[in-house]
């Protein structure tokens, strides 16, 4: 009994001392999460604070939350809007210049394998197989001012652009465990030659190496022979072993032809993709 009655003495004095208690010690003893909940909506109205003395509100005349468009539940502003109606513009021009609306052929029985933008060319002669590799991501060589400045005083027209891709010759004869692989690319001043020129590689072997048949891995454990030092009569005779697979500078041509059009396919796709992607469709 006499426990009760003191509990009971406690809580009526506990009641008193909270109904003296000022306003800002109310305040201080809220919960810490309010607090910060009231911080953020304090941010999103845009008003000084403190300064104005005025109640924070969640929406304000001078700035609008994006509304929604459709029931997709996405966000939708005007600036997507005016996207979406660059890429629609953009996407009629790329078609218009569209050179090749399906990939062109290699000559020489090469057989094609696409996976998205890495193309595989493969021919099969005499117990080898030869397997010539090539990605259109970043092959479009960067034009520089200058050339850009020649290209406007010299002609009304843009120049095409051209793909030209590193590409990977991999040789493997049968019985042999290895394959003899050739690191290539396109030297920014041999993509092309003009009438009455001697005619020279357009094409270059950077490394040479022996790797493992059908690893897509390059191996830095292997031997590799960087061709920036080699001896001149030894590349001769490794652009001529390539020359006599069907390497030559008429495939490198073809090929460039090959990934130019693919590159543009590709890049007409993603522009697709984005303006689906934008519009939520």
């Amino acid at each position: 009994m006499l426990k009760s009655v003191s509990r009971a003495v406690q809580l009526a004095a506990r009641l008193s001392c909270r109904s003296s208690a000022s306003p800002a010690s109310a305040l201080s003893s809220a919960p810490r999460l309010s607090r910060t909940f009231s911080r953020s909506i304090w941010s999103l109205s845009g008003s000084s604070g403190a300064s104005s003395g005025s109640r924070p509100r969640l929406l304000t005349a001078t700035r609008a939350l994006p509304t929604l468009s459709c029931g997709c539940g996405s966000l939708h502003t005007e600036g997507d809007k005016a996207f979406g109606e660059f890429l629609t513009d953009e996407i009629k021009e790329e078609k218009k210049i569209q050179k090749n609306t399906s990939l062109p052929k290699m000559t020489g029985g090469w057989e094609l394998e696409l996976n998205g933008t890495e193309a595989k060319l493969i021919r099969s002669l005499a117990g080898e197989k030869v397997t010539v590799t090539f990605n259109v991501n970043n092959s479009i060589p960067p034009q520089l001012e200058e050339e850009h400045e020649q290209t406007q005083k010299g002609q009304e027209e843009e120049p095409d652009i051209v793909s030209t891709p590193n590409f990977v010759v991999e040789v493997t004869k049968q019985g042999s465990k290895n394959s003899l692989v050739f690191d290539c690319h396109f030297p920014e001043d041999e993509t092309s030659h003009g009438d009455g020129e001697e005619e020279s590689d357009i094409f270059s072997i950077r490394e040479v190496s022996f790797q493992p048949e059908g690893d897509t891995d390059w191996k830095d454990t292997s031997y590799t022979l960087n061709t920036d030092s080699l001896d001149w009569a030894l590349y001769d005779h490794l652009m001529d072993f390539l020359a006599d697979r069907g390497v030559d500078n008429t495939f490198a041509d073809e090929l460039m032809e090959m990934s130019t059009a693919l590159e543009h396919q590709e890049y007409i796709k993603f522009l697709e993709n984005l303006s689906t992607f934008v519009k939520c469709k």
